[in-house]
């Protein structure tokens, strides 16, 4: 599984002309899954984005996660983030997972999200064509790969 996460001030996604999901300041983070990866891979990344420390504390050190700030996540779906650029100039996908299985996955990324106290879990249209809006608060961007743990 692979997450791009981005500290915002606030964030929103758009599908079909209408606002789908919205935060304020917490985190927007992109989400690809791969044919690799199954439930314990979703638990996982949803652990380590709950208590990532990006944000600033009083002495201003990144040292405070999402559920310390009371931060929403917005999650959308990213199939592109598995894409293979080795060869060529156009992207393969081969490493993305299906979306028959990729979205059951990615609604038990969600749920984990919630189950670790993070509130509020808002989403984007699985599959759909959006529109991210976000303002990006630092810039923060930290890029997580589930495939690194397990070196």
């Amino acid at each position: 599984m692979k997450a791009v996460v981005q500290r915002v001030a606030s964030a929103s996604v758009e599908c079909g002309g209408e606002i789908v999901g919205a935060i304020g300041q917490g985190l927007l983070v992109l989400v690809g899954v791969t044919t690799d990866d199954g439930e314990k891979e979703a638990a996982l990344m949803a652990q380590k984005i709950a208590h990532l420390r990006i944000f600033r504390d009083d002495n201003d050190k990144m040292n405070l996660s999402v559920l310390d700030i009371g931060g929403g996540v917005l999650s959308v779906s990213n199939f592109t983030l598995c894409a293979d650029t080795s060869h060529g100039r156009r992207p393969s996908f081969i490493a993305a997972a299906r979306p028959e299985t990729a979205a059951p996955l990615y609604e038990f990324f969600l749920e984990k999200l919630r189950e670790q106290g993070v509130s509020p879990v808002e989403n984007g249209v699985f599959g759909g064509d959006m529109l991210v809006q976000l303002t990006n608060q630092g810039p923060v961007t930290v890029i997580l790969d589930s495939d690194e743990w397990k070196k």
